[in-house]
């Protein structure tokens, strides 16, 4: 029996099979990292949904987004989760996140705002003014409560606290009142008839089922309803700052406007 030499083009076959490999793995690694992760307040969810889908009609690339609750956002970032864009709904937990240097002060705008209401399930809603001589616990009966965010971190929570409190009326409602952990969870324990009344953005109210905005609050009653963004630390890549110019640009204001976000 013979025994023929091994091809000499072995070797570099094994070569050629490994380097496909790494391309074949690196090919969706790649993809993956093109994708834009943002970070974003509960409150932006409808709107910056459909800015996504018009940056994937414009330029084929996905944009993830990750809702919830502004605080918990930041302290996400802080604990390494990974995103390329932060949106905050206060001030506060962007301060936060440039404290702790995990997000670019340079890069910060504050493109819309908002409105604070007090809203009602439609069916029992009553308009009423508020001001320092509106009696809430008259408003809200006997067992009534309100539904707003968590008052020490959530941002409508804190914004609703520092309302009521410069109208003189947190500490007779206090106790009423139920800490969610996002806006729109206390909205669905107002569109549920779980709470008498919530305290929510305006945005939120409009895009709600069996709700109905039943008073405004003063503009001086709370700091001003803000939206910073900011790009995360180590992620100002072209393709994120595309994505960044994207949602702070002409484009994705009139999708704010059209969703009642006061635009800047």
């Amino acid at each position: 029996m013979f025994h023929f030499p091994a091809p000499s083009f072995r070797p570099a076959a094994r070569l050629a099979a490994a380097a496909a490999l790494l391309i074949g793995l690196a090919a969706p690694l790649s993809s993956a990292q093109a994708q834009t992760t943002v970070f974003a307040a509960a409150s932006m969810t409808n709107a910056l949904q459909d800015i996504g889908k018009l940056y994937k009609e414009k330029t084929g690339k996905d944009v993830v987004f990750s809702f919830a609750a502004s605080s918990a956002l930041a302290k996400q970032l802080e604990q390494g989760a990974p995103a390329g864009i932060f949106v905050s709904a206060d001030n506060k937990w962007m301060d936060y996140t440039e404290g702790k240097d995990l997000t670019l002060k340079a890069t910060r705008v504050t493109p819309i705002g908002n409105s604070l209401v007090l809203i009602m399930p439609a069916d029992k809603a009553k308009d009423v003014r508020i001001d320092k001589d509106f009696d809430w616990l008259a408003f809200l009966g006997a067992d009534g409560r309100i539904a707003t965010g968590l008052t020490d971190s959530v941002p409508i929570g804190v914004y609703a606290k520092t309302a009521l409190t410069n109208l003189g009326q947190w500490d007779k409602v206090k106790d009423r009142v139920v800490g969610a952990e996002s806006v729109r969870a206390a909205l669905a324990l107002v569109e549920r008839g779980e709470a008498a009344a919530g305290i929510v953005y305006s945005t939120d109210a409009a895009i709600a089922k069996n709700v109905k905005i039943v008073a405004t609050f003063p503009a001086g009653s709370h700091p001003p309803v803000e939206y910073p963004y900011e790009i995360v630390k180590g992620q100002d890549t072209p393709e994120t700052k595309a994505v960044f110019d994207f949602l702070v640009g002409p484009e994705a204001k009139a999708v704010y406007a059209r969703y009642g976000f006061v635009v800047h």
